[in-house]
């Protein structure tokens, strides 16, 4: 008969399973249910701070479906937020379901996801933390002006913490910046004004939407009326929440194509709680919704990308030796190596993980997760067409697993 094996030291067992791979939730579900002590050390805070440590950057759990005008359309079907897994993770919904509300998406960030409720003036907002199940319930600010029409509102979640490192902060405080495109007393204007962040319990929905919870609007700052902000999740670099305006539309009917006439970037610094626009690097002559999109690099600059036929174009917002900052053009990637059933087809960009090198391209085939400096690539979605995609970044470790 064969000696009986003796357990591994604990500290050989935690290094073991410090190497599991966070984008693979079931895998530490699994451990630590191999054995109690298993539990109670993945459960512990001390590894859960080293399991993040170790892997640095929060893997994406799965991805939202961005249309941020269905907020205008009336309920229909399931309220659940369309949330697609790319993991074995299944996202909590609160306790007492959604109520009575209908919700699309508007924003993902530091572990936290913000809705807007459907077809509702004044519109209900909604921080839900799709690791625990919670929500925190607020109204749009009702100290500056509101149309809800597409393309004129937006809004943008992130940690009120400073300094954090955001890895493991979806329980903390947050903030909501709103944004809002109207007439104001200098012609046609944008704005933009945050909530306060909350620090009280979130386990239940709250229902005292309060006149206070958001600060003053900032100073308008006047733009083209014909500008509208895109269906694009923003881009938060440096403190600022920055978001794409299109001015009008050129219609080609036949070919049934949308020429967007001149691009922009609205920028909000948090800090100095103001406004500017950024002008976009040189365009085609024809640009069309879909082939460009922010992104927040992997270096910490704000990046803008555009797609054309096989090629993705890539600018870098960078800091000269003057302090000026300009855009610079810092690589053109082929991607025909993107399987398609019709080369004629353009492809479309529909977002990025903020952080990283990491886009989402649209084909007739599918949806396809591209790291630009690796250009290794993968299929996360078959469905159905969306507008954009905002994808969901967490580490799967909670207390008590």
């Amino acid at each position: 008969m064969p000696p009986s094996s003796r357990a591994l030291p604990e500290e050989v067992v935690e290094e073991i399973l410090l190497r599991l791979p966070p984008h693979k939730p079931a895998y530490l579900v699994c451990s630590s249910l191999t054995s109690k002590p298993w539990m109670a050390l993945l459960s512990g805070a001390r590894f859960r701070a080293r399991y993040r440590e170790f892997h640095g950057a929060p893997p994406m759990l799965g991805f939202l479906q961005f249309r941020p005008w269905d907020c205008l359309k009336p309920k229909e079907g399931d309220p659940t937020p369309p949330f697609v897994s790319t993991t074995k993770f299944c996202p909590r919904i609160p306790d007492n379901g959604w109520g009575d509300r209908d919700y699309a998406v508007w924003d993902c960030r530091h572990g936290r996801i913000l809705l807007g409720e459907k077809n509702a003036a004044p519109m209900k907002l909604a921080i839900w933390d799709p690791m625990t199940g919670r929500r925190k319930e607020l109204q749009e600010p009702s100290s500056m002006a509101v149309k809800h029409q597409d393309g004129l509102l937006g809004a943008a979640v992130v940690c009120a913490i400073s300094g954090c490192d955001h890895r493991a902060c979806h329980g903390g405080p947050s903030r909501v910046v709103f944004f809002s495109l109207h007439d104001g007393d200098a012609g046609f204007v944008a704005q933009a004004c945050v909530s306060f962040p909350e620090t009280s319990d979130c386990s239940k929905p709250r229902s005292d939407f309060r006149r206070d919870e958001w600060s003053e609007p900032c100073p308008g700052l006047p733009i083209d009326n014909a500008g509208f902000i895109e269906p694009n999740p923003p881009a938060l670099v440096n403190d600022a929440i920055h978001f794409m305006l299109a001015y009008g539309y050129d219609y080609v009917v036949d070919e049934n194509v949308h020429d967007i006439v001149r691009v922009q970037i609205l920028k909000y610094d948090l800090s100095s709680n103001c406004l500017s626009l950024i002008d976009a690097p040189s365009r085609p002559a024809r640009s069309h919704y879909g082939n460009s999109v922010l992104m927040a690099l992997e270096e910490g600059t704000l990046g803008f990308v555009r797609i054309k036929r096989f090629h993705l174009y890539i600018w870098s917002r960078q800091m000269g030796s003057d302090r000026a900052t300009a855009w610079t053009r810092s690589r053109v990637i082929n991607i025909n190596n993107i399987p398609t059933k019709d080369p004629r087809i353009f492809f479309g960009l529909l977002g990025s993980v903020e952080g990283s090198d990491i886009i989402f391209v649209y084909t007739e085939l599918g949806i396809y997760k591209i790291n630009l400096k690796t250009l290794w690539r993968k299929k996360i979605w078959e469905g159905e067409y969306c507008n954009a995609l905002i994808p969901y970044t967490s580490f799967y470790n909670p207390p008590g697993i």
